[in-house]
C-alpha cells in the first residue's frame, strides 16, 4: 500500500523527512477495523513526532493520527462495527499512524463519522474532539451543564484543540469562555465559534480580563506556549482555580500555585490506549456523541486548510505550516495521489 513515512528525524526543509513509500498492508488484530483511509489532519503532535521519535531498524515510521475511511476488514473480535461502515478516529500513539492506504485501529477508539460532514471536514474533528473534551469534563471536572457564574480562559483559541473546546463549552456548559488569540483572522474565528470574548496573549492577561467585567477565571485550559504564560495564568485565577495543560513546557515552576490553592492537570488523549485502560472505550463513546451533535447542527468542524492529495510534498508543507505557528483550525488531505 501507499504510505508516507521517514526513516531519520530531519527538518521538515529536507526532503527526506517525509517520503512516499511502498508499505505492507496491515494485518488486523482480534478486535481491529482495516479502514481504507479517505481523508487526514495534521496536528502539533505529528510535527514533534517526526522530530524526536526516528524510525527503528529498516522499518519506516508512519505518523498520523485523524482519519476517516470506511471498513475493509474486521478482527475475529470486533463487535460495534462492520465492513462497509464509515468511521473516524485519532488512533494510537504507539502503533503505526493513519498516513497509509490503509490503517488497523482498535474499534474501541472509532465511532460513525458525521454524516453531514465531508471527509475532510471529519478528518479535522477527532484528536482535538477527545483531547478538548476530556480536558473539560475529566481533569477540570466541569460538569455537563454546569459552570453557572464561572470563567473559561483557552489559552490558544485559534489552534485546532481550542476551536473544539470554545464549542463544546458553549454547547454543553454555562460558563463564560474567553480565548486568547492575536491575529484579526484568528481573533474573528474565536467570536465566530462562540467564544464571549478574545483577548491577546502577547499582553498581560489580568487587565484585559477586567475590561470584559471579570476580575479572574475558575478555569484555565493551557494550549500552546504554557511556559511563556504560566505567569499570567496563575495571576489570571481565582483561589481554588483549575490549570489543565496539553504542551510540552521544558519547565513549569509550579510553588506559586499554593498560596492559591490552584490544582495542575495534565492532558494527554493517548493515555487510554498506551495503557489499555478498563474506560477506553470512552474515546469511541464520546466521538458519538460529537459526531451527533455535528449533524444536529450543535457544532462545526474546525478545519480550516485543506492541502490536497495525502503524499509527502503536501505533509512536508502541511507541517511547515503547523511549525511556523500560523495555522488556523485544523490542517487536512484527502486521498492518496
Amino acid at each position: 500500500m501507499k504510505a508516507v513515512g521517514y526513516f531519520a528525524s530531519l527538518p521538515i526543509t529536507d526532503h527526506a523527512s517525509l517520503q512516499d513509500l511502498i508499505v505492507p498492508d496491515p494485518t488486523p488484530r482480534a478486535r481491529d477495523l482495516l479502514v481504507r483511509v479517505a481523508a487526514i489532519a495534521v496536528n502539533p503532535v505529528d510535527t514533534k513526532i517526526r522530530a524526536r521519535r526516528p524510525a527503528v531498524g529498516d522499518l519506516p515510521e508512519i505518523i498520523g493520527w485523524d482519519a476517516v475511511g470506511i471498513v475493509e476488514a474486521v478482527g475475529h473480535e470486533v463487535t460495534l462495527f462492520k465492513v462497509g461502515d464509515r468511521v473516524y478516529y485519532a488512533g494510537e500513539l504507539n502503533r503505526p499512524g493513519a498516513n497509509s492506504e490503509l490503517h488497523a485501529i482498535d474499534e474501541r477508539l472509532a465511532a460513525l463519522a458525521p454524516t453531514t460532514l465531508s471527509d475532510q471536514d471529519a478528518a479535522a474533528l477527532p484528536l482535538t474532539s477527545i483531547t478538548a473534551w476530556e480536558m473539560l469534563f475529566d481533569r477540570l471536572g466541569v460538569a455537563k451543564g454546569g459552570g453557572e457564574g464561572q470563567a473559561l480562559l483557552i489559552v490558544g483559541g485559534a489552534g485546532g484543540v481550542g476551536s473544539i473546546l470554545i464549542q463544546l463549552a458553549r454547547q454543553l456548559t454555562r460558563l463564560r469562555v474567553i480565548a486568547t488569540a492575536s491575529r484579526p483572522e484568528s481573533i474573528r474565528w474565536c467570536l465566530d465559534l462562540g467564544a464571549h470574548a478574545v483577548i491577546d496573549h502577547r499582553q498581560p492577561f489580568v487587565a484585559q480580563l477586567g475590561e470584559h467585567g471579570l476580575e479572574g477565571v475558575d478555569f484555565v485550559a493551557a494550549l500552546t506556549h504554557t511556559g511563556e504564560h504560566f505567569e499570567e495564568i496563575v495571576a489570571s485565577l481565582h483561589p481554588q482555580g483549575h490549570i489543565c495543560v496539553i504542551d510540552d513546557p521544558a519547565a513549569l515552576d509550579v510553588v506559586p500555585l499554593k498560596t492559591k490553592s490552584i490544582a495542575l492537570h495534565w492532558e494527554l488523549m493517548y493515555t487510554r490506549s498506551l495503557f489499555q485502560t478498563a474506560d477506553m472505550g470512552e474515546q469511541g463513546r464520546l466521538l458519538g456523541e460529537v459526531a451527533a451533535m455535528i449533524d444536529a447542527g450543535q457544532l462545526r468542524t474546525t478545519a480550516g486548510e485543506h492541502m490536497g492529495a495525502i503524499n509527502a510534498e503536501n505533509l512536508r508543507r502541511a507541517h511547515a505550516l503547523l511549525e511556523s505557528g500560523k495555522a488556523v483550525g485544523k490542517v487536512t488531505l484527502e486521498n492518496f495521489a
